[in-house]
């Protein structure tokens, strides 16, 4: 079953106005340090920051919250697979968010896909709750 879906469009420009104005201070209280490594290896920093940023407003939002009511942008943090496939993990009270509004017997998985076409970043995720399948004796 879906619990939320959210997405958000972000412009590579204006992030890059912020990196430009604000620098670390503006990393460091929105993006955790794995992805600042990712964006800071990559020839389009700007948009790479700026794609986490639309993924952190679509889980913010697939959350049923947005970002208030004590949830912080590290709470929510975008990896990659190998395969480029990106990832969301959420810690803090966004996992405790996550927690609460997944059913029981169920566990929650986070989909999420990114995009850029300069100047728009855009993220969608969902967040799917699949039934946890108990293990027979004989299994």
């Amino acid at each position: 079953m879906i619990l939320g879906i959210g997405t958000d469009l972000a412009n590579i420009d204006r992030i890059q106005g912020t990196l430009d104005r604000f620098g670390d201070r503006f990393r460091n209280r929105v993006f955790t340090d794995t992805e600042q490594r990712k964006a800071e290896r990559r020839a389009d920093t700007a948009g790479t920051y700026a794609k986490r940023w639309a993924a952190k407003e679509a889980c913010s939002k697939a959350l049923g919250t947005g970002l208030r009511m004590g949830i912080s942008w590290k709470d929510m943090a975008v990896t990659n697979l190998k395969t480029g496939q990106p990832v969301m993990h959420v810690t803090g009270w966004a996992a405790e968010r996550l927690n609460d509004m997944t059913p029981e017997g169920h566990a929650a998985i986070i989909h999420v896909t990114l995009t850029d076409d300069h100047p728009w970043a855009q993220a969608f995720v969902v967040i799917e709750a699949r039934p946890i399948r108990e293990r027979s004796a004989l299994s």
